[in-house]
């Protein structure tokens, strides 16, 4: 195999650039060792949280789990390849899963973030940590946001030379693939499961990419690449402004494919239902429902507490009801009540019970809903498939325009966390189903305000994402799971 690190798509890079790349594997060699030679086991475990409603199989290390029957299916099994950084790469993994599943597949999960004696999730964990203490840093300091954030996530992420130390990073990673089928089919939704898969010879990768601004961070030569729109297939196919203003040899057509958006199976079928429900509830002057999702560790709870406080007074008059799902970070939901005085006295916690929250999320899609419920799961499977189930019932999703930005549901965008996402914004505006981007807490109220005091903006965003799905536009996990399991069929046929 040829190094990744010296030519990407046959655009050969700097000796400075190999080198640096180079270098970085070594600092990280040092740091954490080298399991290269290390034959680690595999035990696979039906997922407790997720196993019944997405069908996932967890791919574990021995002391991780006790000895387990089950064997990989290699006819119907597909790797779920993913790492926990963040809420965004499990909440697309989960909607693979879900189209997987109901394709009659079996999904194995497998969190290269989640195996704390290798060299992989040591590396994986130490560069989680720094990407999330500037996410945080981001939120509370504009300047910080302005010179070192904005322009990391927006032009740093973008350059080959980057992509380039993460190959060369991913081949410390590979050896969790050891003792995986090797022509089990891997569907990766962070590239570093799709580099760490090639490097340990998989022979059948997908890297679905999860965001519209192209980024060599996002590239895995040897995978084939699928996108979420046709903006993100053009910037990716000419590697557009990967090198400066340099025109880069283009990615093979046979490596990169539009898919339309990673959405849940059972999100995707009850579209109609659930948009139908939402205009009637309009017209029927009930309660209008928001759900406020906080993912990470909160970084935006500035924002969130300036809109619960504006909705109190509309929750208390039954013209508004709220959801708040602080996902794994209770102490984010101690702050608000502390912040925000009324709200302990309007809200229900519905806290580390996922049975009741399943049963509130049912009852909630024909019936009555008033006053705030937050909610808070310490399990991470829970903390993020909380919101996929009351995205279900609710009218507005707000939220920062990031994976949820493809999401069927209408919604209303918050300020973004780094430059790219802002392009999950102008693509939702444009096909539809969420608003701009609001820049600040006022703009974000005033659109909290349009929602509420206007049908039209809620009905003809429900009526654009049900023309969506008849476009296909919502079908990406089907035929990201497609592809993936055409990859073997068409191997086996060579």
């Amino acid at each position: 195999m040829k190094e990744k690190s010296r030519e990407i798509f046959g655009n050969k890079m700097p000796q400075k650039v190999y080198r640096k790349a180079a270098k970085s594997k070594k600092k990280f060699q040092k740091k954490f060792g080298d399991d290269s030679k290390v034959d680690y086991p595999v035990v696979l475990k039906e997922n407790a949280h997720i196993g019944d409603s997405l069908g996932v199989v967890d791919v574990l290390l021995p002391e991780q789990k006790e000895a387990s029957k089950l064997e990989f299916d290699k006819e119907k099994g597909i790797i779920v390849g993913n790492i926990r950084m963040g809420f965004g790469h499990y909440r697309i993994s989960m909607a693979i899963a879900s189209a997987a599943k109901s394709m009659g597949y079996t999904p194995y999960w497998m969190d290269l973030n989640s195996y704390p004696r290798t060299t992989c999730t040591k590396v994986i964990g130490a560069q989680n940590d720094l990407y999330s203490l500037g996410s945080r840093l981001s939120g509370k300091s504009k300047l910080f946001n302005k010179l070192v954030w904005e322009p990391m996530n927006y032009e740093g992420f973008r350059k080959l030379s980057y992509n380039a130390s993460d190959q060369k990073n991913a081949e410390l990673m590979a050896p969790v693939y050891r003792n995986v089928p090797k022509e089990i089919p891997v569907v990766a939704t962070h590239v570093w499961p799709a580099q760490a898969a090639i490097h340990a010879g998989m022979k059948y990768v997908v890297n679905a990419i999860p965001d519209n601004w192209p980024m060599a961070l996002h590239l895995s030569e040897g995978s084939l690449h699928t996108v979420q729109t046709h903006y993100a297939y053009q910037g990716y196919r000419i590697l557009n402004g990967m090198q400066g203003k340099d025109v880069l040899n283009p990615m093979p057509e046979k490596d990169l494919i539009y898919t339309g958006h990673y959405i849940d199976h059972e999100l995707v079928g009850n579209i109609e239902a659930d948009c139908e429900a939402r205009i009637q509830r309009k017209q029927e002057k009930k309660p209008m429902r928001f759900l406020l999702t906080i993912g990470g560790a909160g970084a935006q709870r500035e924002i969130f507490a300036a809109i619960i406080r504006y909705l109190l007074p509309a929750i208390r008059e039954g013209r508004a009801a709220l959801y708040v799902n602080v996902g794994d970070y209770r102490n984010v939901w101690e702050e608000l009540l502390q912040e925000i005085p009324g709200l302990k006295n309007a809200a229900t916690e519905h806290f580390d019970d996922w049975e009741n929250t399943k049963q509130f999320a049912e009852a909630a899609l024909d019936g009555e809903v008033t006053g705030v419920h937050g909610f808070y799961h310490k399990n991470i499977f829970e903390a993020v498939y909380c919101t996929n189930l009351l995205m279900r019932s609710c009218d507005v999703l707000v939220t920062k325009p990031s994976e949820l930005a493809f999401y069927p549901v209408p919604k209303l965008f918050i300020k973004r966390v780094g430059g790219h996402e802002q392009w999950g914004a102008i693509h939702s505006a444009e096909i539809g189903d969420g608003t701009l981007e609001c820049r600040d807490i006022p703009h974000t109220l005033q659109m909290l305000e349009l929602f509420q005091s206007s049908d039209h903006l809620l009905t003809d965003m429900c009526e654009a994402i049900m023309e969506n799905k008849k476009q296909g536009i919502y079908d990406g996990a089907y035929r990201v799971v497609e592809l993936a399991m055409g990859l073997r069929k068409g191997g086996e046929g060579q």
